[in-house]
C-alpha cells in the first residue's frame, strides 16, 4: 500500500481515541434524554454538564455561558442573526472583515437582505485588518463587530483583545469565530474582551456536527431555533449526548498539553514551509509570517493550476487543500487570497498544507520530496512559465 500523509487538518481533525471510548456508552447504554426527570436523564444530564463544565474552564468562562449547537456554522448564524435581531431597535449596522468563513459572510449578506447595513473591512497583504480603520467604521448604529480570531485559509491571527477593548470602549457587542483557533491558541474570554464565541469539536479531534457559542452573561442575543426549553431556552432540541461527551473530552486534551501541542506543529510546520521554498522556484507564503496558526502552511506557487497539484498529490497518497473545505466544489479563486492581493492566476495556484497531532517528520520530509517534481511536471504544460525559464 501507497504511503497516505493526511496534511488537512484544518478541514477536519481525526477522532482521539479517549473520545471515541468516553462516548461510547452513551449511544446504547446511557442512552437516556437529559430532559427526562427520571435516572436515565439525570445520568445524561450529569454527563452534559461535565462537558460543559470542562469547556468553560479551558475559555475561563462561566458554565452557564456555553450553549451546545449543530456545529460552528450554527453558531456562527445564531451569534449574528440573534444580536442582530435582539438590538434592531437600536441599530442595524454590522462590521466584519473580507476574509470570513463563509458561515460569517453569507449570514450578513442574508441581513443585508432584511434591512441592516454591513461594512465589510479590507485586509492588509497578510490578511491582517488595521484597527485604525476598525475604529473609522463605527457609527452610532453600529450594534456588532463579527471578525474571526484566525483564518481557516491562510492562518493569520487577529489582534482580538485590541478588538475586543475598541469594542468594550463604544459598547459594541464583539462575535468571533474562533473554531481554527481553539485548541491551537490559548483563549480567556475575559481577557481578551469577547462577547460570542463559536466553536466546533471536529477541529480538536472531536466528533463532528457538534459545536457551542459562548455568550457572556448579560449579552442580548435571540433564539434562531425554537421548539423546546433546551440549552436553558436559548436552543431547542434533544441535546446530542455523545457528541457533547465527545467534545468535552476532546477539549480536556487539547488544553492538558497544549504548549507541547504548539511547540511540536509550528517545528514541523516551519520545517515544511522552508523546505519547500528551497527546493520550488516561485511560491510565496500566505499569511502573516509568525503571527498564524501554528499548523498552517499556505503558499502559492506559480505557473500552475491548483485543482491539478491537488489531484496528482492525492496519487502519491497526499491530502492537502486549496482553501476552505466548505467552498472546496466551487470553481472560483479563493476569497481571501483575493482579499490580500492576489492575482486570479496565483490565487488558483495556492495550496493549503495544515499539520496536526499525528504529523511525523517523515511525513513532512515525505511531501518536500515528492511536490518539487510534480511542480514541475505541471509547469512543464505552462506557455508562461517556459518563457519566464528562458528569460532567465
Amino acid at each position: 500500500m501507497k504511503k497516505r500523509v493526511y496534511l488537512d487538518y484544518s478541514a477536519t481533525t481525526p477522532m482521539k481515541k479517549e473520545v471515541l471510548d468516553e462516548m461510547l456508552p452513551f449511544f446504547n447504554v446511557q442512552f437516556g434524554n437529559p430532559s427526562s426527570i427520571h435516572c436515565f436523564g439525570r445520568e445524561n444530564k450529569s454527563a452534559v454538564d461535565k462537558a460543559r463544565s470542562t469547556i468553560a474552564k479551558t475559555l475561563n468562562a462561566g458554565v452557564d455561558e456555553i450553549f451546545f449547537t449543530g456545529g460552528g456554522s450554527e453558531a456562527d448564524n445564531w451569534g449574528i442573526k440573534g444580536v442582530a435581531n435582539a438590538l434592531k431597535d437600536k441599530g442595524k449596522h454590522v462590521i466584519t472583515t473580507k476574509v470570513e468563513h463563509h458561515a460569517v459572510l453569507h449570514t450578513c449578506q442574508y441581513l443585508e437582505k432584511d434591512g441592516f447595513d454591513v461594512t465589510y473591512l479590507d485586509v492588509d497583504q497578510y490578511g491582517m485588518i488595521k484597527i485604525d480603520e476598525l475604529k473609522a467604521a463605527i457609527r452610532p448604529d453600529t450594534i456588532l463587530i463579527t471578525i474571526m480570531f484566525a483564518n481557516n485559509e491562510i492562518g493569520t491571527i487577529q489582534p482580538i483583545k485590541e478588538i475586543g477593548k475598541i469594542a468594550k470602549d463604544y459598547k459594541i457587542t464583539f462575535h468571533t469565530d474562533a473554531v481554527q483557533a481553539y485548541g491551537n491558541v490559548k483563549i480567556d474570554v475575559k481577557d481578551l474582551g469577547i462577547d460570542l464565541m463559536s466553536l466546533s469539536a471536529h477541529k480538536i479531534y472531536g466528533p463532528k456536527g457538534i459545536g457551542l457559542l459562548y455568550i457572556k452573561k448579560g449579552t442580548k442575543i435571540h433564539p434562531i431555533i425554537h421548539g423546546g426549553a433546551q440549552e436553558r431556552r436559548r436552543r431547542a432540541g434533544t441535546e446530542n449526548v455523545p457528541a457533547i461527551v465527545g467534545f468535552g473530552k476532546a477539549a480536556e486534551l487539547a488544553y492538558e498539553n497544549i504548549d507541547e501541542h504548539v511547540n511540536q506543529l509550528v517545528t514541523l510546520r516551519n520545517r515544511l514551509i522552508n523546505g519547500l521554498q528551497e527546493k520550488i522556484p516561485y511560491i510565496h507564503l500566505n499569511g502573516h509570517p509568525t503571527k498564524r496558526l501554528p499548523g498552517n502552511c499556505n503558499i502559492s506557487i506559480e505557473f500552475i493550476e491548483g485543482e491539478a497539484l491537488l489531484l496528482m498529490l492525492d496519487m502519491v497518497g497526499i491530502a492537502g487543500s486549496s482553501g476552505s473545505a466548505c467552498t472546496s466544489g466551487s470553481l472560483d479563486p479563493s476569497h481571501v487570497l483575493m482579499a490580500i492581493g492576489l492575482t486570479h492566476e496565483v490565487a488558483h495556484g495556492s495550496l493549503r498544507l495544515t499539520i496536526g497531532d499525528y504529523t511525523t517528520e517523515e511525513d513532512v520530509d515525505y511531501v518536500i520530496e515528492q511536490l518539487p517534481p510534480i511542480v514541475e511536471r505541471l509547469r512543464q504544460m505552462s506557455p508562461l512559465y517556459e518563457k519566464v525559464k528562458g528569460g532567465r
